[in-house]
């Protein structure tokens, strides 16, 4: 497995959940990505391993921040509920086979996060992170969308965003 790539957008509002994330081997493009994303912080924008406390989730996980953290409670958001969130769909992808067990120590992810500005409900940022993190986990093992459905869906979707 050298790189699987998924996306998914999950809840509403402010504390809407959009992940973008990588899943391939240590030893290829996406662990040297991980290695960067520890390594190379710089201010407003902390990347920080998905778990909790003293509990680093497997396969290893850092989470990178897709938007600049303005301020501390944004920061706790990041750090708390956003975190914990990857953490657990991370391990729940293992637990249910989604991400093989037997590959959980030789694999990683580096997991882009959005966090609102405006953000406020902890509990709606957990879930709607959760969600997210978890079908977008699926959808890069299983290699989905696929080309053919990116075509024949292109005209149709949606985009909660642009309104064009």
């Amino acid at each position: 497995m050298s790189m699987f790539v998924g996306e998914a957008l999950c809840g509403d509002g402010n504390e809407i959940a959009h992940i973008d994330l990588l899943i391939g081997d240590k030893s290829g493009p996406v662990g040297s990505a991980f290695a960067h994303a520890l390594a190379n912080q710089k201010m407003g924008h902390s990347n920080l391993l998905a778990g909790t406390p003293n509990l680093a989730v497997k396969p290893s996980t850092v989470m990178i921040t897709k938007v600049t953290i303005k301020g501390a409670r944004q920061a706790v958001q990041m750090f708390g509920p956003a975190q914990k969130a990857v953490a657990d769909a991370v391990t729940d992808c293992v637990k249910s086979g989604a991400i093989p067990k037997d590959q959980a120590e030789k694999l990683c992810i580096v997991c882009g996060v959005f966090i609102h500005w405006e953000a406020a409900d902890d509990k709606k940022i957990y879930q709607y992170n959760y969600d997210a993190t978890k079908l977008a986990i699926e959808r890069a093992m299983k290699s989905e969308p696929s080309v053919d459905e990116v075509i024949a869906k292109r005209d149709s979707a949606a985009h909660p965003f642009y309104a064009g």
